[in-house]
């Protein structure tokens, strides 16, 4: 099986970093998210990895290819046309069944149901409440994907799309994106779910699988909340602290860290050589060699070496910054 990893095809939702940093390597509980993800892939029958990447390419490669011992293929897609386009670059490439993974989220999922079950492809999705913010997938009694509504305004369901699939038969995949890039654009872009939606129509079967979580990291919030929940989930340590350091459970502090004189918690992750001084911290996402002094931080997160003294507040800053506040 070859697994395609669509790292562009759609626009970034983490616009204070991306710039710098590639998605899938900004890091939640002292983690990049594609190591997250690619923990899930242990076990199955991978034969190759195909990331589709954006302007950040050699980034991304000089990473994988030190991480990941797998045989790995990069193709840019230069064209920023949606989904579909991303996954369509891969087609001279895959020979057989594929799985898709879009990387912005961590998931709890069996993979190696693709390797069992009796369909022409897998979509997995997890339950929601707020179903209106989601691609939903709709159902037959058996299980089956009927259609994918993109934000519904009625409750028709509630299994959220998380970028997660599995394709046997990838020639109706093939099928599916020529039609989609023959139609006009919808609002710019070309939507991988439309080449799905095409397959269902003319008989192909695709299971509908649930996971036992998806944890969001496209956006400032949801990301600080799967480092909240991940961290709680075990990825939390610290070392020994000195008297004038509160430490509110669950934290993640790296090593190297200097701290006198603040409370760091809950729900923090401070990357290895940063220094806090005089601040209290929490909720938030520090990354490695910042230093922050006389300040209170809560639901930020900041990139490597920023600076900050005397700043009180929300903030969302990439690398290399510096704020200066009012001690």
């Amino acid at each position: 099986m070859q697994v395609i990893i669509p790292l562009a095809g759609k626009g970034s939702r983490l616009r204070p970093h991306t710039h710098l940093v590639p998605k899938p390597l900004l890091k939640v509980a002292g983690r990049p998210v594609m190591d997250w993800v690619m923990d899930r892939l242990d076990g199955l029958n991978i034969e190759e990895l195909i990331f589709i990447t954006g302007h950040l390419k050699e980034q991304v490669e000089a990473y994988t290819r030190s991480r990941y011992k797998l045989p790995s293929r990069f193709i840019e897609q230069r064209v920023q046309d949606g989904t579909a386009g991303a996954v369509n670059l891969a087609r001279p490439h895959v020979h057989g069944p594929a799985m898709i993974i879009f990387v912005d989220t961590v998931f709890e999922a069996d993979l190696s149901l693709a390797e069992s079950v009796d369909a022409d492809g897998i979509i997995w999705a997890k339950e929601v409440e707020d179903y209106q913010r989601f691609g939903v997938v709709v159902t037959d009694a058996d299980g089956y994907m009927t259609r994918i509504v993109e934000k519904p305004s009625e409750p028709i369901s509630k299994l959220a799309n998380i970028g997660l699939y599995w394709i046997r038969d990838t020639p109706a995949l093939w099928d599916g994106i020529d039609h989609v890039l023959a139609q006009p654009a919808n609002k710019g872009e070309y939507y991988l779910t439309d080449a799905f939606q095409h397959m269902i129509d003319r008989g192909r079967r695709i299971l509908t699988a649930e996971v036992g979580g998806w944890y969001d990291c496209g956006q400032l919030g949801t990301t600080l909340e799967t480092n909240g929940i991940l961290l709680a989930q075990g990825a939390a340590r610290h070392p020994a602290v000195g008297a004038d350091v509160t430490i509110v459970e669950p934290v993640l502090i790296e090593d190297g860290c200097t701290l006198a004189r603040c409370t760091i918690g809950p729900n923090v992750t401070l990357e290895a050589g940063s220094t806090v001084t005089d601040s209290t911290i929490s909720d938030s996402i520090i990354g490695a060699r910042c230093i922050i002094s006389e300040s209170t931080l809560a639901h930020s997160m900041l990139g490597d070496e920023v600076t900050m003294r005397g700043f009180h507040g929300i903030t969302s800053m990439g690398s290399h910054s510096t704020v200066e506040g009012v001690a």
